[in-house]
């Protein structure tokens, strides 16, 4: 059967990972997504290795389930152009500057005028409400703008970067979940709508979940920050022959991992029965974590820790994935052939649906001409 979003088509003028992982992810519901790219091409077809000019790894990988051309939006038989196929569209997205899309005739009020039922999604740096709502932004902009690159600082650490695209892919699930829900919006009413998704207030509404912490009261019952997460002990712990994963989180895991590592001194410990004490002295118990792990190997710990049923996990690679027997069992890699790339890695759609599920139908798109 097609997937929840067959029949619904979507022009596409976003660039870079934010908006082309958005319209990637529902084109794998099933969307028809049309993008319209820049004479060059979008810029992210560039980065990463290739077989060949303009299909780079980050490209193909956002980018399937779409249809490509090129129109240049200075050219005003282009923009016509792409006036018509907004007319014809379910959802128009694109991730513009405002100023830019109203110097074009893109912007919500001129197209929902002409368009009652059309869904228009603009992926914007900053909310257009505020003082910062011209400003240009990029991922590493808004993990330092949102907090995210700061909570180093509270383990001891210089502010740093996550290694991977958080901000654009974290702000794409948020356009995907508002579209859909404008989508329902509409089916219910007839009435499209404007939706602005934007980067800065997404991640620090995504932060602020456990990290607003103490500064959530007014007046505040303590600083902002979740201790737990934020402690300078909390990350992969050391064996006897690398590294592995643990997070024991109730009294009876705590109470399990130390019994199995002979600390039963540990394991009798009062405040491992309430949660507000376990929190207060979750540094101590980290410390201890890390020196019951000392002793044993990885495969070792894993084994006992599976048996006791407390939280754990390799350190696995990226490469490791690819081999992984989870992975493997449920098809997750795949192998794919590309009309112009040849043979490539590709990852299934992690969502399932029962009765529409969602599928590849086609790789992401060559240059357009």
């Amino acid at each position: 059967m097609p997937g929840p979003l067959n029949g619904i088509k979507i022009v596409d003028l976003t660039t870079v990972i934010a908006g082309p992982y958005a319209t990637q992810t529902l084109g794998d519901m099933g969307a028809d997504i049309l993008k319209v790219e820049p004479p060059g091409g979008d810029i992210m077809r560039a980065p990463g290795p290739a077989r060949s000019p303009g299909m780079g790894a980050a490209f193909l990988n956002c980018n399937r389930n779409k249809r490509s051309i090129a129109l240049d939006m200075k050219s005003a038989e282009d923009l016509a152009r792409l006036r018509e196929l907004i007319a014809d569209a379910d959802i128009f997205i694109h991730n513009m500057r405002m100023e830019a899309a109203r110097r074009n005739g893109l912007d919500p009020e001129t197209l929902l005028a002409r368009h009652p039922r059309l869904i228009y999604c603009a992926i914007v740096g900053f909310g257009q409400d505020g003082p910062y709502r011209d400003r240009p932004a990029y991922d590493d902009v808004i993990q330092a703008a949102s907090g995210w690159a700061a909570l180093a600082e509270r383990s001891g650490d210089a502010p740093v970067y996550a290694p991977t695209i958080v901000a654009d892919k974290t702000t794409a699930l948020f356009a995907v979940g508002a579209i859909n829900a404008a989508l329902y919006h509409r089916a219910v009413s007839g009435e499209g709508q404007a939706i602005e998704v934007p980067m800065f207030e997404a991640m620090v509404s995504f932060l602020a979940v456990e990290h607003l912490g103490g500064r959530s009261f007014e007046p505040a019952l303590g600083e902002s920050g979740y201790s737990r997460v934020l402690s300078r002990h909390r990350r992969p712990y050391r064996t006897a022959d690398g590294f592995i994963a643990v997070m024991p989180y109730t009294a009876a895991h705590w109470r399990a991992l130390f019994q199995a590592a002979g600390r039963e001194d540990w394991a009798a410990e009062p405040a491992l029965n309430d949660g507000a004490a376990r929190a207060a002295m979750i540094d101590t118990l980290y410390e201890r974590l890390a020196e019951c792990l000392l002793d044993r190997a990885s495969a070792e710990w894993q084994s006992i820790l599976d048996r006791i049923d407390v939280p754990c996990s390799a350190i696995n690679t990226l490469d490791d994935l690819l081999d992984d027997p989870h992975l493997k069992a449920t098809g997750f890699f795949e192998a794919v052939e590309h009309p112009t790339e040849g043979r490539l890695v590709t990852t299934k759609p992690p969502i399932r649906f029962s009765r529409t599920p969602c599928a590849i139908t086609r790789q992401a798109p060559s240059r357009p001409r």
